[in-house]
């Protein structure tokens, strides 16, 4: 029972899902809404800019009607004439062309903003299963596009048949009215009509826009082990993620290791704590780097590397434990260390002398001190040397 709850769609989609989903051009989108605008738009166009529409096609068509004895003798004459009067009728209808191309793309992207994705244009061969197809017929989504429909049928035939009841006796007047007026008067209603059948779907558009994010939402909707999943897939298997991070730890420590050698003095607890500094004389760098560190296992490499390669190494327990706990790999001492450090640094400068043959051979610092407060365990694995 519980991997079948796991297996029920319960959750809401994720913000990557979403995402996902927006780039194979699965975005909310309400048809009813988009032809309400477009309606909308061009009954708005021809109310405002009907007269000037109709006077200049007027002009055009009374152009074509005058009998021109040139015109007819001559084809290339007639196709000119023909292509004035189709250049015309396109300038006057250019703004109501233009008005439904804009209020078009603005429309199809109220709800489920502006999206670019070839794989919504990809064929799907599994559209063309015919059971498939039957199902749609018989699916949820398809009795709800029926009951709009019907809605809008019901709408429509409504606002019409009040229009007709409503001016009956008007339109009965017209037939014994001059063209013109009766042309007019007739133009005026058939706005008129127009204009309530749009305000009617006005509501049908406020019932299915929401119920059209509702259902975009409800299709996405993950389980909980759809959640699981993509969470393993953006931040990754735990136990991978714990394998790289130790491998990302081996390989900075067979970094540091390999600094060793290079260095001036290896600091130890002697056996708790070993820290490696190098010191450049004619370096950008104004004070000694510590170049590894490290606490027990660790430790003792340090100390075998710097064995192996005769690196000085000194027991000081105090200064170790400083150095481990408030330096960095590749920072530089702090200036409250300079006065220890410079001790030790000293003892290996003459013990280098003493190693080349110009001196003798040096005395090992005993005791170095440090600040009060920088060692964090002053009674701690003091071990005396």
């Amino acid at each position: 029972m519980a991997e079948d709850s796991d297996l029920e769609k319960t959750e809401p989609a994720s913000p990557r899902r979403l995402e996902k989903a927006r780039e194979e051009g699965q975005v909310a989108r309400s048809r009813e809404l988009t032809t309400f605008l477009l309606l909308a738009a061009g009954v708005t166009g021809l109310w405002l800019g009907g007269a000037a529409l109709y006077r200049t096609l007027t002009d055009i068509i009374r152009a074509g009607m005058w009998f021109d004895p040139g015109v007819t003798r001559d084809t290339a004459v007639m196709l000119t004439v023909a292509a004035q009067a189709a250049e015309h009728a396109l300038r006057a209808m250019l703004p109501l062309f233009v008005l439904f191309i804009l209020v078009a793309m603005l429309s199809s992207v109220l709800l489920g903003g502006l999206v670019f994705s070839g794989k919504a244009l990809e064929p799907k061969f599994e559209r063309l299963d015919p059971l498939k197809g039957i199902a749609r017929m018989f699916s949820g989504q398809t009795m709800v596009e029926l009951i709009k429909t019907l809605a809008k049928a019901a709408v429509i035939g409504t606002v019409a048949v009040l229009v007709i009841m409503h001016y009956q006796a008007r339109m009965l007047v017209l037939m014994h009215a001059p063209p013109h007026e009766a042309l007019a008067s007739g133009l005026t209603l058939v706005a008129l009509c127009c204009a309530l059948i749009v305000a009617g779907l006005l509501l049908i558009v406020l019932i299915d826009a929401p119920w059209q994010l509702y259902s975009h939402m409800k299709k996405l909707r993950m389980s909980r082990e759809d959640v699981r999943q993509e969470h393993k897939e953006s931040e990754g298997d735990p136990q991978i993620k714990g394998r790289l991070r130790q491998q990302q730890r081996a390989m900075a420590r067979r970094r540091m290791m390999a600094q060793v050698p290079q260095a001036d003095v290896v600091v130890t607890n002697p056996t708790h704590y070993a820290v490696a500094l190098s010191y450049q004389e004619n370096g950008a760098g104004t004070a000694p780097v510590v170049i590894a560190k490290g606490a027990g296992p660790i430790a003792a490499r340090i100390r075998e590397l710097a064995g192996q390669h005769h690196v000085p190494m000194l027991s000081a327990p105090p200064l170790a434990r400083a150095l481990y706990h408030h330096v960095e790999l590749g920072q530089e001492i702090p200036a409250a260390l300079y006065s220890a450090v410079a001790e030790v640094l000293a003892w290996v400068f003459q013990l280098r002398s003493w190693r080349d043959g110009y001196a003798s051979e040096p005395r090992q610092p005993h005791d170095v001190q440090i600040p009060a407060g920088l060692d964090p365990t002053p009674d701690a694995h003091t071990e005396t040397p």
